[in-house]
C-alpha cells in the first residue's frame, strides 16, 4: 500500500499545441513542487478545435506531437509519472484518435488508451456534438501499474459506462480516472454525481482533471477538476473553470477498507434477464 500525492492540471486549451504544452509545462512543475508524483492533465490537452478541417491541419502523429514530447521530458527531469488526460492524435486511417498516454518517471510512454465512447447528441442548449465523425474509437480498456498502485485509464464520456470501470476494479485498479472535457451544461448536472458515483461502486480512488471556462474555440467547458476517495467524498476539487491545480494525499490502503465495508465486487453475481409475460405459477 503507498501514501502519495496526486495532482489535477486544469487547462483552458485554445488551437495552439506548443502554447497549450507551455501552459501545461508551468502547472505541471508547480504540482511537482507541491510534492505531487502522480500529475493528471485533460482531454484533448493539446489542442480543442471545433473544425474538423482545422483539426486536422494542426496535429500530427503522436510520437511527433509537441505537447507529448515536452510531457516526456518533463516527467523523467521530474521523476513524476505524468499521466496526459488525452491528445488528439491523427491515424494512418485519416481520423483521429482521443489517446491517452502514461508517462513513467523516465520519461518513456508506459501506456496508452483510446477512448472508447464517442459523444454523439444533440443538447437541448442547441449544441451538437458528432465524436464519430471524427475519431475512431478505442475497443480496450487499459490499465497501468505505477510505483503507487495500478491505475485505470477512461476519458470523458466513459464515465458514463459503468461497465469500463468495473472491469477496471475487478482487474485491481486502486486509481480510476476519467480526465475530461465536459460542456458546462453536462457538468453542471452530471459532473460531481458521476465521478462520486464511479468511486463508491467500485471502492477506488477517481481522479479526474478537466478543461474548463470558454475555449478559444467557442465551445464552453465545465472545469471542476476533482478526485474522490474510495467512500466517494470529494477530497480535493478546483471549484471553478480557470486553469490551474489542486494536489491531495491519496492513501491506497482505502481501497482495500472500502471494498471490504462494502463487497460488492466478490459479491457480483452473473445472471440474465427477460420480458416478463405473466407468471404461470408463484415461484418456491
Amino acid at each position: 500500500m503507498a501514501t502519495f500525492k496526486a495532482a489535477c492540471i486544469q487547462l483552458r486549451s485554445g488551437k495552439s499545441i506548443e502554447q497549450n504544452a507551455s501552459v501545461a509545462e508551468e502547472l505541471i512543475r508547480q504540482a511537482a513542487e507541491a510534492g505531487a508524483i502522480y500529475i493528471q492533465t485533460p482531454e484533448m490537452s493539446n489542442v480543442l478545435v471545433r473544425s474538423r478541417d482545422e483539426l486536422m491541419a494542426r496535429i500530427g502523429s503522436g510520437s511527433a506531437d509537441p505537447f507529448l514530447k515536452m510531457a516526456q521530458t518533463v516527467a523523467s527531469e521530474l521523476n513524476v509519472s505524468l499521466h496526459l488526460g488525452s491528445l488528439a492524435v491523427l491515424k494512418d486511417s485519416g481520423k483521429v484518435a482521443n489517446r491517452a498516454y502514461f508517462i513513467g518517471t523516465d520519461g518513456a510512454i508506459q501506456a496508452s488508451y483510446d477512448k472508447i465512447h464517442m459523444f454523439d447528441v444533440d443538447l437541448p442548449n442547441g449544441e451538437s456534438w458528432r465524436e464519430s465523425a471524427t475519431y475512431d474509437p478505442g475497443q480496450e480498456a487499459i490499465l497501468t501499474d505505477a510505483p503507487f498502485g495500478r491505475v485505470g485509464m477512461a476519458v470523458c464520456y466513459d464515465v458514463r459506462f459503468p461497465a469500463v470501470f468495473r472491469e477496471q476494479a475487478r482487474r485491481g485498479a486502486e486509481i480510476l480516472t476519467a480526465p475530461a472535457a465536459f460542456t458546462r451544461q453536462t457538468g453542471e448536472a452530471h459532473w460531481h454525481v458521476l465521478q462520486r458515483a464511479r468511486a463508491i461502486e467500485n471502492g477506488a480512488y477517481m481522479i479526474s482533471a478537466a478543461q474548463g471556462g470558454v475555449h478559444e474555440d467557442g465551445r464552453e467547458t465545465y472545469g471542476h477538476s476533482l478526485m474522490a476517495d474510495p467512500w466517494g467524498e470529494v477530497i480535493a476539487e478546483l471549484d471553478h473553470d480557470e486553469p490551474g491545480f489542486v494536489v491531495a494525499e491519496v492513501e491506497t490502503e482505502n481501497v482495500a477498507k472500502a471494498r471490504t465495508r462494502i463487497p460488492a465486487i466478490t459479491n457480483e453475481r452473473a445472471f440474465t434477464s427477460r420480458i416478463a409475460d405473466g407468471l404461470k405459477e408463484i415461484p418456491a
